[in-house]
């Protein structure tokens, strides 16, 4: 499969992607936080991009994307996606965004329908209430002591451009401060959104399951498909699936997502 590989600068970010394999809708790969593009959708990306073209990138301070004094937070990283895409005279996407990535898709989805065709939301809460909370604080008091020898602490090392510890435990308290504050989208707002979307969660995830069944219901799903026909908007759980490994089931999650976005 061939690979191309690059960097745009957006917004004071050297911002690092790679485009596999062509043909159809690009999907635009948004991994979550602490990962990257290999460690999150290394294993997905050879099947992904079987039929269609794949953009991945590295979101600021991860992979090989350089950090920059600015918190981070989902309004930036969006806006870092949206040049992206500009630098890369890529129209319109399907998205496929995981945990930090799966708030950057809904919020793309939302503010940027212009640039969406179908969205995957995987393991994220649009509103507060959504939360287990464990995360958020096992996040907020996390140090690199905490993640010594670690794929996340290796990666980072082995790719960042400024590779030590001090810049990994900075980033580490960015992460923990990651959109405090920010309240999450209405009931309205994500009713309204134009893109078909499939929201995936783990049935033992730090999203509450009845919240996923909630952003189905809000987006006109939870029938009886027998009757009604089923909704382009749908919702996965992947069993045995915590928020840490959301994506580990490869071949399930492949052909959830493949089929999905296949879809007439």
């Amino acid at each position: 499969m061939s690979k191309q590989t690059g960097y745009a600068a957006v917004n004071g970010l050297q911002m690092y992607y790679e485009i596999h394999g062509s043909g159809g809708t690009p999907l635009l790969l948004l991994h979550g936080g602490l990962f990257n593009i290999d460690l999150q959708f290394g294993a997905l990306l050879p099947a992904l991009a079987e039929k269609r073209q794949v953009i991945a990138t590295d979101f600021q301070g991860h992979g090989y994307t350089n950090d920059i004094d600015r918190p981070l937070g989902t309004v930036d990283l969006a806006s870092d996606v949206v040049g992206l895409l500009r630098h890369l005279d890529v129209p319109t996407v399907d998205l496929f965004g995981f945990s930090v990535g799966g708030a950057v898709a809904l919020y793309l989805t939302i503010k940027h329908p212009e640039l969406v065709r179908k969205a995957v939301i995987s393991s994220v809460s649009f509103s507060r209430d959504g939360e287990r909370g464990a995360n958020d604080e096992a996040i907020s008091e996390m140090k690199v002591e905490m993640i010594a020898g670690t794929p996340m602490e290796a990666e980072y090392l082995a790719k960042s451009p400024h590779p030590d510890l001090e810049h990994l435990q900075a980033l580490l308290t960015k992460l923990g401060g990651y959109d405090r504050g920010v309240d999450g989208w209405s009931d309205d707002e994500i009713r309204g959104i134009a893109a078909p979307t499939l929201f995936t969660v783990g049935d033992c995830d730090a999203v509450k399951l009845e919240h996923a069944v909630r952003f189905l219901q809000l987006r006109g799903g939870d029938v009886n498909g027998d009757f009604t026909g089923v909704p382009t908007n749908q919702l996965a759980v992947f069993p045995g699936t915590t928020h840490f490994f959301g994506l580990s089931r490869t071949n399930l999650v492949q052909d959830t997502v493949t089929t999905f976005l296949d879809a007439e």
